[in-house]
């Protein structure tokens, strides 16, 4: 945290402007080294840049922002010049010459505003989501996350806490050893009101689907137009679509965008029992894993032969010997296109359940698990008798809230979470 660190945070060159940002101590010290002067706070400045040998870089946009009110909660120094690879070669070549300033590493930037509580570890994990978001959904959902709302929300649920654990500590204070007041009548309701809201959270649809897409398994014997359909639904020829049996070997998988709804298709091997070769075998076997992981499996095999819970798909109905299904959800030809229109629609409304509501913020799995934690520690002290298993429990609810906004971490933990953010970020 000492040293001083840049990196382009603009797009990749060449680009018509390419913002090059500086964070560290030595920031000011970079503004004096390439432009002769610290132009005023907070004001875009015109300056030429200049590097060691003298010659000019660029004419640049400056502007300079001191701590600790900034976005990494340090001095920071930013150059918007012309976005020529050659251009922002030398510029990062002359800031590298300069004593005390180093290349950043991915996520830096976050890492130290998370370090110096401009954010904490809740926001850091929306705005991880919000720079990888691909569709409305994504981005919305993310946007609730990065703008506090969560972490709002849990900054309450820990007050509430510590007003509990206090009325605890009151009767543990005052009670003689062998007679320990009874706690407040309002003090188990507390408990349970605080355990219900956190239900609330726990019972939303989760962050992995909405980020992963919803995912779609298209899954049948072999020679029932399962590639066929998984190009037209992925809208590309990505799959090899032939007559012959064990075309497809592997699980083959692409995201894509329907409905402004994040989804992964997956095409399977033809599932049947006698594989002609080992590899045959291997790609049954993977397609088999992907029924388990699958939201949603569309089943073109013989009616009732799926997975529980699948959609039961009559396809090639244009054939004469097409198979035959009474209960199909829904009867296709991805050759003709006919029904086509109609399973996108139920696939999209279904995913939609599946899903956040815009602009909700959704819990990750580590979130999940903590604030699972904390319900199950909040429905142990509720009905607990012992005044100080209940204040463990308390603590132990706290802890994971602690947890929750980043109050304890591991950095293994954070390496893997900033490893997530580009170099400029």
């Amino acid at each position: 945290m000492s040293d001083t660190i840049f990196a382009l945070s603009s797009g990749a060159p060449p680009a018509a402007i390419a913002v090059v940002r500086v964070s560290g101590p030595e920031a000011g010290n970079s503004l004096r080294a390439l432009c002769g002067q610290i132009p005023p706070a907070r004001r875009a400045v015109s300056a030429r840049l200049i590097d060691a040998e003298g010659e000019q870089i660029d004419r640049a946009l400056v502007i300079w922002l001191p701590g600790p009110g900034t976005a990494t909660g340090e001095d920071i120094a930013e150059f918007h010049l012309h976005g020529g690879r050659a251009v922002i070669a030398a510029l990062e070549r002359t800031l590298g010459g300069l004593p005390g300033l180093r290349p950043a590493a991915a996520g830096e930037f976050t890492r130290r505003a998370f370090a110096n509580g401009r954010i904490d570890l809740a926001e850091t994990e929306g705005l991880a989501d919000l720079l990888s978001a691909e569709t409305e959904l994504q981005r919305r959902s993310a946007m609730a996350m990065a703008s506090g709302t969560f972490s709002a929300m849990v900054g309450g649920w820990r007050e509430r806490l510590l007003t509990a654990s206090a009325s605890l500590e009151a009767v543990l204070d005052f009670g003689d050893e062998d007679d320990v007041a009874p706690l407040p009548p309002a003090f188990a309701a507390e408990l349970a009101a605080l355990q219900e809201d956190i239900a609330a959270w726990l019972s939303r649809p989760r962050a992995e689907v909405l980020r992963e897409g919803y995912r779609v398994v298209i899954a049948g014997p072999p020679n029932l137009g399962k590639s066929t359909l998984f190009n037209e639904l992925v809208g590309a020829d990505a799959a090899i679509a032939t007559p012959i049996a064990g075309t497809t070997r592997d699980v083959l998988t692409r995201p894509v965008s329907l409905g402004g709804i994040p989804f992964l298709f997956a095409d399977t091997a033809g599932l049947h029992d006698n594989a002609g070769d080992e590899v045959e075998a291997i790609g049954i076997e993977r397609a088999l894993e992907a029924l388990d992981r699958a939201d949603l499996v569309l089943w073109l095999g013989p009616e009732g032969m799926g997975p529980q819970g699948c959609w039961e798909i009559a396809s090639q109905i244009d054939r004469a010997d097409a198979l035959r299904k009474r209960t199909a959800r829904h009867r296709i030809s991805a050759i003709s296109g006919a029904g086509l229109d109609a399973l996108r629609h139920d696939l999209i409304e279904t995913a939609r359940k599946a899903m956040p509501k815009p602009g909700e913020a959704a819990l990750s799995e580590r979130q999940h698990g903590l604030l699972s934690e904390a319900s199950r520690a909040l429905a142990t002290a509720k009905v607990e008798r012992d005044p100080l298993l209940i204040a463990e429990n308390l603590r132990l609810a706290r802890v994971a809230f602690d947890s929750l906004l980043g109050r304890t971490t591991t950095e293994d933990m954070l390496d893997m979470l900033f490893g997530r953010f580009c170099i400029g970020k």
